[in-house]
Formats: C-alpha cells, sequence, structure tokens
C-alpha cells in the first residue's frame, strides 16, 4: 500500500495538539488572567475589608502584565484589570433594579481603565516608568470623575485608603495626591522585583533604575510619615455638641419610599426619644441635630402636617434640626436639606448639586424608555441641581453640607471649607442598597474628606451606618445597620485650611501635566522613528 504525501498532512493535520503547543496557549492567558485577578486583588483592599495594603501588589502585578506591551494589548489588559476591579465593587448598583444598570455601569466604567492600561503599558518603556505610569492612572480617575453625565469617582484609589499609611497626605494634595502615592509604591514595587529576579539571573542591574524603584516605594511612605503633621483633632475655634439622628425605614429596598410618613415620624420619634434622655441627664443637649437625607421627602413646605412633625421634634430637643427633604419649587424637584428651627421654622436651605444620575435624574431619557419603560418609571421626575454651597449657621457652628452621592466629588466637599465650614455633615439615604457594602464605601470616603480637609465629618444615614468622624479620620461613634439610634458629642470647631483645601485642583492638574509628559514622549519618539525608518 502506498501512502501519499497528501494522506500524510492529512493525517498530521488531524492530530491532537502537543503538550507543549497546549502548554503554550496557556501561557498565553497568563497575563489576561493576571490583569482580572489583580483587579479583584484591589477591590479586596476596599471597605469593609481593612485591607488597604493590598492596593500595592495588585498594581505591582497590573504593572507586571503591561510593562513592555503595545498599547493595544494594554488596552485589553487594563480592561480586563477594570472588570476584576469594579464588577464586584458596584454591585450594590443591581441589589434593588437587577443586573442589567450594574452590568452596564461597570462596561462603561471600565473602558476608562482600558485607556489607563494602554497609556501605562506605552509610558512603561520610559526610564522612571512608575512615575509616569502612576500619573496615567490618576489622569484615568480625573476623567472618570467628569464624564459621563458630570462623571462616577467611586472607587478611586485613595477611597480604598482611610485606614492606610498614606491617608495623611489627603491633607497634603487630596485624593489626587494620595492614590498617586498609593499607585506609585505599587509600580515601584513591581520595578523592584523585576530587578530583583534580574540580579539573580545576570548579577547586573543597572544603578539608576534601581533608585527609581527604590524612590518609587519610599517616596510615598515617607511623604506620608512627614505629612501626618497636617492631621489635627484639636479644637481652633471652640466646640460643638452635635446630635446624629438615625430613624431607620420601615422596609428594605426602592420600596421603603412608599412610606414616606413613615420614614418622616421615625426621625422625629428617634429625635424624641433623644429628647427624653437629655432631660433625664442621660445625654449631652446638642447644640444642633442632624437629620438624614431623604428624612422627610414630604415635602414640609407643601403640607403642613409634614412641617408640624418637624417643629414638634425640634421644640422638643430645643436645638435647630438639618431635615434632609425632597421640595418642589417653581415646578421643580429639589434634594434639599432644610435648617428647621424650634421658633423660626425653616431659615435657610441647601439644593443638593451633584445629583445621580439614573437615580436622581435619567440622560437620554427616550432612549432608556425604548429599552426597559420600568427603568424610566423609577425615575418619573428629574431632580433639577442646586447651585450654591450650603453651609448652615447653627449658632457659632458653621456646618458645611454634601449631600451622599456628592461626597465622592472632590469640588463639592472642598467649596463648603472654603466657604467657612468648621464641621462637614454628609447627610444619605443608603435604603435603597440594602445591607451591601455601599455604606461602607461611602464611609471610608468620609473618612478621607476629615483628613483632607482637617475637619470633623458627621454621616446621618436613614438606615445606616451613621458615624462621628474626627478630623484625624477616626471614627469616634458610629450606629449598625438598620436600627433606629442616636449619636452625641462635642467636636471641635476648626477653621484653619490644609494644604489640600487651598490647592484645590492644582495637584491633580499636575499629575496630569505629568502624564502627558509621559504620554507626549512617547508618541513623539514613536513619529521620530517613523520618520527615520522612512529616510
Amino acid at each position: 500500500m502506498t501512502v501519499t504525501a497528501t494522506s500524510v498532512d492529512r493525517q498530521d493535520q488531524q492530530e491532537p495538539p502537543t503538550a507543549p503547543a497546549r502548554g503554550a496557549r496557556l501561557l498565553r492567558l497568563v497575563p489576561a488572567a493576571t490583569a482580572a485577578l489583580s483587579g479583584v486583588l484591589l477591590y479586596i483592599s476596599f471597605p469593609p475589608r481593612t485591607l488597604w495594603w493590598l492596593a500595592l501588589p495588585a498594581f505591582a502585578l497590573f504593572g507586571w502584565v503591561l510593562r513592555g506591551r503595545g498599547w493595544k494589548a494594554g488596552l485589553g489588559l487594563g480592561y480586563l484589570f477594570g472588570l476584576g476591579f469594579l464588577l464586584p465593587l458596584l454591585v450594590w448598583t443591581g441589589v434593588e433594579v437587577g443586573p442589567g444598570p450594574w452590568i452596564a455601569l461597570v462596561v462603561i466604567e471600565a473602558v476608562f481603565v482600558a485607556l489607563v492600561g494602554a497609556g501605562v503599558a506605552a509610558v512603561s518603556k520610559l526610564p522612571a516608568w512608575p512615575v509616569w505610569a502612576a500619573a496615567v492612572w490618576i489622569a484615568g480617575e480625573a476623567a472618570r470623575a467628569r464624564v459621563p453625565f458630570r462623571g462616577f469617582p467611586w472607587g478611586k484609589i485613595a477611597f480604598g485608603q482611610a485606614d492606610g499609611v498614606f491617608l495623611p497626605l489627603a491633607a497634603l494634595g487630596g485624593t489626587p495626591v494620595l492614590g498617586f502615592a498609593v499607585v506609585l509604591c505599587g509600580f515601584g514595587l513591581c520595578e523592584a522585583v523585576r530587578l530583583g529576579l534580574r540580579w539573580r539571573r545576570t548579577r547586573a542591574v543597572r544603578r539608576s533604575a534601581a533608585a527609581v524603584a527604590l524612590i518609587s516605594m519610599a517616596v510615598p511612605v515617607l511623604s506620608a510619615v512627614a505629612a501626618r503633621s497636617l492631621v489635627s483633632d484639636k479644637a481652633e475655634t471652640g466646640t460643638a455638641t452635635v446630635a446624629v439622628i438615625q430613624g431607620n425605614v420601615p422596609r428594605l429596598g426602592l420600596d421603603f419610599n412608599s412610606q414616606r410618613r413613615a420614614v418622616l415620624d421615625y426621625h422625629a420619634r428617634e429625635t424624641e426619644r433623644l429628647a427624653a434622655e437629655v432631660k433625664a441627664g442621660k445625654k449631652a443637649q446638642p447644640d444642633f441635630v442632624l437629620w438624614p437625607e431623604n428624612s422627610s421627602d414630604i415635602d414640609p413646605f407643601a403640607n403642613p402636617d409634614a412641617s408640624a412633625v418637624i417643629e414638634q421634634a425640634a421644640e422638643a430637643i430645643g436645638a435647630p434640626i438639618s431635615v434632609g427633604g425632597v421640595v418642589e419649587r417653581d415646578g421643580k424637584l429639589y434634594n434639599e436639606q432644610i435648617l428647621w428651627d424650634p421658633e423660626k421654622g425653616a431659615t435657610q436651605t441647601y439644593d443638593k448639586r451633584q445629583v445621580q444620575p439614573f437615580g436622581e435624574f435619567l440622560p437620554m431619557r427616550s432612549l432608556i424608555g425604548a429599552i426597559n419603560d420600568e427603568w424610566t418609571s423609577m425615575v418619573r421626575q428629574d431632580f433639577s441641581r442646586g447651585s450654591e454651597p450650603g453651609v448652615f449657621d447653627f449658632g457659632d457652628a458653621k456646618v458645611g453640607l454634601a449631600t451622599c452621592y456628592e461626597a465622592a466629588f472632590d469640588w463639592a466637599v472642598r467649596d463648603t471649607v472654603t466657604h467657612g465650614a468648621q464641621i462637614i455633615s454628609v447627610p444619605s439615604n443608603n435604603a435603597t442598597f440594602d445591607r451591601s457594602e455601599m455604606t461602607y464605601q461611602q464611609l471610608a470616603m468620609s473618612r478621607v474628606r476629615a483628613v483632607e480637609h482637617s475637619r470633623t465629618v458627621t454621616v446621618p444615614v436613614t438606615s445606616g451606618v451613621s458615624a462621628i468622624i474626627m478630623p484625624d479620620g477616626e471614627i469616634t461613634q458610629k450606629t449598625g445597620m438598620f436600627v433606629a439610634d442616636s449619636l452625641v458629642q462635642k467636636v471641635p470647631l476648626r477653621s484653619s485650611e490644609t494644604p489640600a483645601t487651598k490647592l484645590g485642583i492644582l495637584p491633580e492638574i499636575a499629575l496630569l501635566i505629568v502624564a502627558a509628559g509621559g504620554l507626549g514622549w512617547v508618541i513623539g519618539a514613536g513619529m521620530r522613528g517613523r520618520r527615520a525608518g522612512g529616510v
């Protein structure tokens, strides 16, 4: 029998791949798997866990898979890193509305991380690449905090560092500097390990490269230690006794809104219970009382019965109350904080300026309605934005207001302090997110803001976790979740401004310039190389 060459070729084609071939294919999957898993590792570093230090190996692994690759590979690996990080971090966004909005949000937000991955891969070929790469990450965060729909800064690296050694850097340059330090240290760790492995193989490493790795890890840590001098919880302009009320809600989830009067009554009842304890000498008399966002979803200006409930609570406690209300004015809906004096009634208001897309207003309403009309029914009327910073005058104390979602935005907290706030309050409503990690993530933001601006931060929440946070970021009191409770404490009033408060957006702009410089260098080198090749 004769065997032709063609039949032999066919037999070869039908043979299963050899073990080395299968191994090579699996090896090609290692960078992709590492990128996704390092994103998960970054997620684990975030609250409610206190494993802040895991952010360093997360970025070290991310740097390892990106270093020396082309921008297209960086784009794909960055997207996988973003999915690994954001999918579990933002799962709370789908607790009550299903997985559709959650997946859509993550798919869009991960695009920013993909672009960062491409940028990091590009600058990884430069000398001192950890510096350029960390600046590129902050540039990605800056973009994500502004677009689309006025931005979504949730998941900034700084917000995972409330328990970490780097936290004092928030007072130096805000969330951009704090985040930059963490990412730089992580990429520096990557470079140190890479050079260490090279040393074992060749016994030769450039001194300049070793110096870069060492500096990238040492400078952030040493700077954080030095910045501790900026952190203080001492009173500068006296003290104030503040009460934080958590009235709880009748039921979990979105349906709590159907019991709006019950929510108002719960907060009034808890305030009156506190008043009884004050009268009995069990708790100190507060100078003012802070209720959470949506504590009166019934408009007290349009409903006399609602205003009567608030007045009765204010008279019982004998102190002004900041009430979170939903108010309709001139045909527009506002998420409003109302200062309610026991004698004068409503004296000041603050309208939330950074309203939440898909929660308080619906972008592209007609398009979304065509996809799923149930989503449009959840936001029947868009909330309008306020235009002025909120600073309430409670006697000698000035309290700045950043309502819930606003705590994630640098500018929305900072300008309350530049307008004279001695204390910051973050009234929130987390009842729509069940017992998810959302409330702990938001609480960590408030701790970072306390250090950033050296102010006491109070967090009154409808259903928990409510808290009082000192200017050094320490939580001194907090409630449980879905319980009625109150917190009373004497807190320091502070008027000095940290470097972060004074500098505002400037540190972020400086890091954007560094990122642009690194990317410009790479692009310019590529263009020069193409010209030389053409010649």
